[in-house]
């Protein structure tokens, strides 16, 4: 933990304020500076693209991404002359003949991820970020500056912008950053960054005791939209309603990293009046999939390539369900070149009445993992960040037993030590409270009967 972390952790909650505040402002100027404004005008004048523009503006974007890895990254140059693919032919590579390229699984871009996979010709301001999968340790992903901007220009014109909403307005955000960082802590539940305008409510303190605090700080700040996990605004939002709250009405729900269920957008619907508009995409930031106001999840074609393909390595035909593989287009210091990152989608056909000529999706297939429910009736469904900065965990479970006993299933490249294991007691306590925590060492956690790996069990009885 750094210092300025221990400090926030320790001040007051108006200094906690001042805090977040800062952060904001150092955080807005890097999405939102430099070529941002740029990026987003041609964000929104690529929406326009004919089918064959698109074609022309992706292979074009997909060549010069492929010679600048092989050319700038170890790891790409070293694996694509074992399997005999020389520049010339990489050159000739377009979105048809993709899948002559090997792919990347997650626990090379692990091992990789800080030395090989990264360019020998860097941009500035190059940061890590860690991904939000659950099943282990997270992977660290390199934003520059230029490169946030160019995500930050995507989600505003194809997420924001597309849910009639923009940066500008003032938001609520359920995240997985603790803001509230103790378990037992007392309310206020949400710090307030005034700078974005952005009330960051605790997705770690939703109960239904708890809810009328969150409402309060809804009509305290007013925020014109929800954005975060879906899984977590929507238990608020059930909590709100089973307490008879009364909520501001607001103009959209943005929901991502969770599958998205018409129950959630109904009970949206009666506690915010509003519209829920669903989005795919993650940290990795290699693909991004977003609903338009016609109701289509639409893929973006100039933020990454995303095929689609069966159990055998072949692309899926519309309705079918198919791997999620990307190819990202926007980051050059840490390109992710045929990238299995772990979800499922359907694919769907015809042309939205948007007339937008970018892939429909019919389904996000996703994750619906189940809820932890605590004594004093939180309800959680993240537990990524008790892996965060544990390289010797490869993969990770969360089983709640009972109502206090919670069992670690975890699968390490070397036994666990006895520190290791002492931090992944002291994050659940932090998160849950007092619980008795199990740790089994496992040489693999068995699948579902569906074959997917769940990350998070709860075999508690929900009334």
């Amino acid at each position: 933990m750094s210092f300025t972390e221990k400090l926030y952790n320790v001040s007051p909650v108006f200094l906690q304020n001042a805090l977040v505040s800062m952060y904001g402002r150092q955080w807005h100027k890097r999405r939102f500076g430099g070529i941002f404004q740029d990026e987003l005008i041609g964000f929104r004048e690529r929406e326009s693209f004919t089918g064959e523009q698109w074609k022309s503006y992706v292979d074009a974007t997909l060549k010069k991404i492929l010679l600048h890895a092989y050319d700038t990254i170890p790891y790409y140059r070293t694996v694509w002359d074992t399997a005999g693919m020389t520049k010339a032919q990489l050159n000739n590579i377009t979105t048809d003949s993709l899948s002559a390229l090997p792919m990347l699984d997650k626990e090379a871009l692990r091992k990789y991820g800080t030395t090989d996979l990264l360019s020998t010709q860097r941009e500035k301001g190059g940061s890590f970020f860690s991904s939000s999968g659950s099943t282990g340790t997270p992977t660290s992903i390199l934003f520059s500056h230029p490169m946030h901007q160019r995500w930050s220009a995507a989600y505003e014109a194809r997420v924001r912008n597309w849910a009639g909403v923009d940066r500008h307005m003032r938001r609520g955000m359920i995240g997985g950053r603790k803001v509230v960082s103790n378990a037992n802590a007392t309310p206020p539940y949400y710090r307030y960054n005034s700078v974005e305008k952005q009330v960051y409510f605790s997705a770690y303190h939703i109960s239904a005791k708890n809810a009328a605090n969150y409402v309060a700080a809804m009509h305290k700040y007013q925020p014109e939209y929800m954005v975060g996990y879906a899984m977590a605004n929507y238990l608020l939002a059930r909590f709100i309603k089973e307490e008879n709250l009364s909520a501001p009405r607001m103009k959209a729900v943005l929901t991502s990293s969770e599958k998205l269920t018409q129950e959630m957008r109904d009970v949206f619907l009666e506690v915010y009046g509003c519209k829920t508009y669903d989005a795919w995409s993650g940290v990795e930031a290699c693909g991004l999939v977003s609903e338009c106001e016609h109701g289509s999840l639409h893929i973006s074609p100039d933020v990454g390539i995303i095929e689609l393909l069966d159990k055998d390595g072949r692309p899926v035909k519309p309705g079918e369900i198919g791997e999620v593989v990307c190819t990202g287009l926007l980051n050059y210091d840490q390109p992710l070149i045929r990238y299995r990152i772990g979800d499922y989608m359907r694919l769907a056909e015809g042309i939205c009445a948007c007339g937008r000529h970018m892939p429909v999706v019919d389904e996000i297939i996703g994750r619906l993992e189940d809820v932890v429910v605590t004594k004093d009736g939180r309800e959680m469904v993240r537990f990524h960040s008790i892996f965060t900065g544990m390289p010797n965990v490869i993969k990770g479970q969360v089983v709640q037993e009972a109502i206090d006993d919670i069992a670690l299933n975890i699968v390490a490249v070397n036994p666990l030590t006895e520190s290791e294991k002492q931090i992944l007691k002291e994050r659940l306590y932090n998160q849950l409270g007092n619980v008795n925590v199990y740790i089994s060492e496992l040489k693999e956690i068995p699948v579902g009967a569906n074959g997917k790996f769940r990350a998070v069990i709860s075999k508690i009885k929900k009334s």
